[in-house]
């Protein structure tokens, strides 16, 4: 009964740590770096290291924690996102928030997947941290896609990229921010997961 408490307390420890470093990345500059359309973002990290480290259930916990920060920033802190707003809130909602929600838990879902794989176990760590970024692009790039690509915003946007149609759009506007935002998380979630592991297999 004391191992489940210390337990509990430990995962109630790792999770209100990583949702204070998802609060402190989306509120701060560190968490961004905004360019042209696409936004880079270094809070898929902390969602995939729950994921990794704590399971599904937590992932889309700290895929919801991400995803409501990205949706406040739609009220004027992102012009991408506070023009999503103004054409569809509702659809926002689900752009900033359920995509993330799945992104988390489907990372948890994949690695547990991965560890259970005797050719896959090794590589199980890394990954999941590989997947998560690329899912939380795909995601993103889904639904919004799916709920605002007729939309004027969008199709201007589209024409200024010289991109006639959906596949086109998705190449040219997640470009190489898509590549170094999956580069740049895979690097530090697999260096914390396993650093965290390891401490937690410690005690």
């Amino acid at each position: 009964m004391e191992k489940e408490k210390k337990f509990t307390t430990r995962q109630f420890v790792e999770m209100a740590l990583l949702t204070g470093i998802i609060l402190l990345l989306a509120f701060t500059p560190l968490g961004y770096i905004r360019t042209f359309g696409l936004e880079i973002t270094l809070i898929v990290v902390p969602v995939t290291v729950g994921a990794v480290t704590l399971g599904p259930p937590a992932g889309a916990a700290l895929g919801a924690v991400f995803g409501i920060t990205s949706f406040l920033q739609c009220f004027g802190m992102s012009p991408f996102g506070t023009v999503l707003m103004g054409i569809n809130p509702a659809a926002t909602f689900i752009v900033c928030v359920v995509s993330r929600v799945l992104m988390g838990w489907l990372t948890g879902v994949l690695y547990q997947a991965f560890k259970k794989a005797a050719f896959l176990s090794k590589a199980a760590l890394v990954l999941a941290n590989l997947i998560g970024p690329l899912l939380n692009t795909c995601f993103f790039m889904g639904t919004l896609v799916l709920f605002f690509y007729q939309t004027d915003y969008i199709q201007g946007l589209a024409q200024s990229m010289g991109a006639s149609g959906v596949i086109a759009f998705i190449v040219a506007f997640v470009g190489v921010n898509g590549a170094v935002e999956a580069a740049a998380c895979f690097v530090a979630g697999s260096a914390i997961s396993k650093a965290l592991q390891k401490a937690l297999n410690n005690r």
